[in-house]
């Protein structure tokens, strides 16, 4: 399931980055979301061993699928959120 939930995060941002061009930085957002949609898919292709191949529980610790791929989205949109605010920030330092 995190699979599907980045993936799906990823089509929602490249939709949004398509219809607000050059605003908030989508496009950097996207980029991230599909990097990460990528390497879970090629981490699940080369680990499959028959069997489900979208699981929705884990071994670790976050047993649900759906929440592991929420919880894997806070550090993309943190980091993303940070590359927003760092032009400004650096604005007020030079002025």
């Amino acid at each position: 399931m995190w699979l599907l939930t980045t993936f799906i995060s990823a089509v929602i941002a490249t939709v949004f980055a398509y219809f607000f061009k050059n605003k908030y930085k989508l496009g950097f957002l996207s980029l991230m979301l599909w990097g990460g949609t990528v390497m879970i898919l090629t981490d699940h292709i080369l680990g499959y061993e028959g069997g489900a191949f979208l699981e929705t529980e884990t071994g670790g610790l976050i047993t649900n699928g759906t929440v592991l791929g929420l919880a894997m989205l806070v550090p993309v949109l943190l980091a993303w959120i940070i590359s927003i605010y760092i032009p400004k920030f650096q604005k007020r330092l030079v002025d």
